[in-house]
C-alpha cells in the first residue's frame, strides 16, 4: 500500500494574501505596488491595485512620478500622486458591480518597486477613512514580519479618543 505525499496547503490568510500580491503586479506606481481584494462570507467580491483613474495617464506610462521627482517623502503629499490607492479602488469596483462590501474583509499586499521587498502596509488615513464608511470591520496586511490583523472597530474608537494601552503601543 503507498502512502500519498502530504500536502502543504496555504492558510486561508496566506491564500488571499497570495491573491493580493498577483493584483498588485498591476499597479502602475513607480515606488508601491500595492493589491487589496475583499472578501465576504469567504468569497472574493473585488480587488483593486493602485493606479491612476480609469483613462488618465499613468506613472509607468509616462516613465516618471512627480513625488519621485520632488523626493516627497511616503505618506506625504499625497494630492501630488496620479494613483487611487489599492484600498480604494477595491471599494470603488465593487460599488461599480453594484456589491455591498458591508461587513466584508480586506486582505492587503504591498511591495517596493526598487527591490520587490515587502512594504509596511497600513491603510493611510484617507484609505482608513473609506474603509470605515464602507463598513469593512477587518483588513489583514502583509508585513515583512508576518502579518498584521486591524480591527477596524479600533480605529472609529482611536478617532473618538478611546484607546486601550495595547492600541496605544501599536501606533
Amino acid at each position: 500500500m503507498s502512502t500519498l505525499p502530504k500536502v502543504k496547503r496555504p492558510t486561508k490568510i496566506d491564500y488571499y494574501l497570495n491573491i493580493a500580491r498577483e493584483v498588485s503586479k498591476r499597479s502602475t506606481c513607480l515606488r508601491r505596488r500595492f493589491g487589496a481584494v475583499i472578501l465576504k462570507d469567504d468569497q472574493i467580491i473585488s480587488t483593486g491595485y493602485v493606479g491612476a483613474p480609469r483613462g488618465t495617464p499613468n506613472c509607468v506610462d509616462l516613465g516618471k512620478c512627480l513625488r519621485e521627482e520632488l523626493n516627497v517623502p511616503s505618506g506625504e503629499r499625497y494630492e501630488l500622486c496620479r494613483s487611487v490607492h489599492a484600498e480604494m479602488n477595491s471599494i470603488i469596483n465593487a460599488a461599480r458591480a453594484g456589491v455591498s462590501v458591508l461587513g466584508g474583509v480586506m486582505y492587503l499586499y504591498g511591495e517596493n518597486v526598487k527591490d520587490d521587498s515587502i512594504a509596511e502596509a497600513r491603510p493611510c488615513k484617507m484609505c482608513t477613512r473609506m474603509i470605515i464608511n464602507a463598513g469593512i470591520k477587518e483588513v489583514i496586511v502583509k508585513t515583512p514580519t508576518g502579518v498584521k490583523k486591524y480591527n477596524v472597530d479600533d480605529w472609529v474608537r482611536q478617532d473618538k479618543g478611546i484607546y486601550t494601552m495595547e492600541e496605544l503601543r501599536g501606533y
